[in-house]
């Protein structure tokens, strides 16, 4: 019964958000929530938009979507350079080779950044697909395929060129980019309060080795990688930078009609 009145949550499994559910799982807030992992970012939207949970670290984009919904403050999945678990994979030498792109399913917020790079910053439009997350299947018939989370940093390089999006982003903004952050619905903030997400992320970064450790994926690459990875490469605050990076991304997604209308952003008061 008590599990049934704790405030529900979703958060995909990808290592990239093993730091900010690590307190949940194994930390000082593991009987604060029910937790639902395993899922991929796009479904941990969907669940968020039906009612089946309070709270959810969905793709940024889908707060432009789903109505009656507000942000969490400051915790986020972001980079300000090369984040490596967002990428676009080809044997093409060069972006402005490219004719047809294979969409990873999983995806929404990169989806739509993959779509803004070419019509804003290389000035054409390739072809679209969906695709599950099979970089050999996706590749049949496309000549690029934008893969996501821990599947996109096991890609070979040696075989592929591979293109990482939030790079891109930086080399043509300047700025950092946001590419998931917890959400909650409006009828269910005052179940959310008391949930201190950022001081789950600052127990997760302060538990790096443990939250490696507890890893349940298998992934290819050694602590120290990881560690790199989890440090240099992911940023999980929003600081003034990545703020004016989420809102140049909504601004050119409503530009490029990715999104129906621009909402302003909503944080939640503590």
């Amino acid at each position: 019964m008590n599990n049934q009145r704790l405030p529900r949550i979703a958060a995909s499994s990808y290592l990239n958000t093993a730091p900010l559910i690590w307190s949940f799982i194994h930390g000082s807030q593991r009987n604060a929530v029910e937790l639902f992992t395993g899922t991929a970012p796009a479904r941990c939207a969907e669940m968020l938009e039906r009612g089946e949970v309070d709270a959810a670290l969905v793709p940024v984009i889908e707060y432009q979507r789903i109505r009656d919904i507000a942000i969490i403050p400051d915790v986020c999945v972001g980079s300000k350079s090369a984040v490596r678990s967002v990428v676009l994979a080809t044997r093409k030498n060069n972006l402005k080779k490219i004719e047809r792109v294979a969409l990873d399913e999983s995806s929404r917020t990169s989806a739509a950044l993959v779509k803004i790079i070419f019509r804003e910053f290389l000035g054409f439009e390739p072809q679209w697909k969906t695709a599950a997350p099979d970089l050999k299947a996706m590749l049949t018939d496309a000549d690029a395929a934008l893969i996501i989370g821990d599947p996109a940093m096991k890609i070979p390089r040696d075989h592929f060129r591979v293109f990482d999006l939030a790079a891109l982003w930086h080399e043509f903004t300047g700025l950092g980019f946001v590419f998931a952050m917890w959400m909650v619905r409006k009828d269910s903030v005052e179940k959310i309060r008391s949930i201190d997400f950022a001081a789950a992320r600052d127990e997760g970064m302060a538990n790096l080795d443990r939250v490696i450790a507890d890893y349940p994926h298998p992934i290819e690459f050694s602590r120290a990688e990881i560690k790199q990875y989890l440090t240099e490469n992911v940023v999980f605050h929003v600081d003034e930078e990545m703020r004016k990076g989420l809102v140049r991304y909504f601004d050119l997604a409503a530009k490029h009609t990715l999104i129906e209308e621009r909402r302003p952003l909503d944080f939640i008061s503590s």
